[in-house]
């Protein structure tokens, strides 16, 4: 483990990205995390440096960093359109990745989505897919694709859909593959967390069963 290293998130309000940042902060691997976002976390912490930033901005993301973790995302009604939902989950995203691999960053962590495919006729796993397929082509050293399936975790908003379907993924469980079964969101981040330490070279995309066996 090489020490002194730097970690920066981008996301660490929303469900995967809290429990990331607490992992990080924890974690004696990095001796700064740097979150920048749309908002600020609400915790403070001795190696945490929160920065407010704009996406659309030039050049806001260019912080030296070693490994940058994201864990951005939204969804279409949340957006407001399919074009605002494409510029969350995918031109940030690349934004993101080409500033940070601009300022020296080698390793990337992105948590995608399971069935995320460019060719996809779903609008939302072609999007995930488009993101995938833009930031592999960018050359670090490490790029890491998560696909996570239904997310579990405690959400600020209310979701009815998403509740309905977390009701029906947990009740069914014992019935459902490892690929597609519902993940707590603390599983995701912690799988992530792993996976940054000891890293490949190239680029490597993590399943769902794969995160549930982390």
């Amino acid at each position: 483990m090489n020490p002194n290293k730097t970690a920066l998130i981008a996301g660490s309000t929303g469900l995967v990205g809290t429990a990331l940042l607490t992992l990080l902060l924890d974690s004696p691997v990095y001796d700064k995390v740097i979150a920048v976002g749309r908002k600020a976390p609400s915790i403070t912490h001795p190696k945490l440096e929160s920065l407010v930033v704009d996406f659309n901005s030039e050049n806001s993301l260019q912080l030296p960093c070693h490994d940058v973790f994201c864990c951005l995302g939204t969804t279409i009604v949340v957006a407001g359109s399919q074009e605002k939902f494409r510029e969350v989950d995918h031109d940030y995203p690349l934004v993101l990745a080409q500033q940070t691999l601009a300022a020296g960053a080698s390793a990337f962590y992105m948590v995608s989505a399971m069935g995320a495919d460019a060719g996809s006729k779903i609008f939302y796993n072609r999007v995930k897919g488009d993101t995938e397929n833009d930031i592999a082509g960018l050359g670090f050293q490490s790029t890491y694709f998560f696909r996570p399936s239904m997310l579990l975790g405690d959400r600020s908003a209310f979701r009815l859909g998403e509740k309905i379907g977390k009701f029906l993924m947990v009740g069914l469980d014992f019935l459902i593959p490892p690929k597609y079964k519902a993940v707590q969101a603390k599983q995701v981040a912690w799988c992530m967390l792993q996976e940054a330490q000891t890293p490949k070279t190239g680029v490597t995309i993590v399943e769902n069963d794969a995160i549930l066996a982390a």
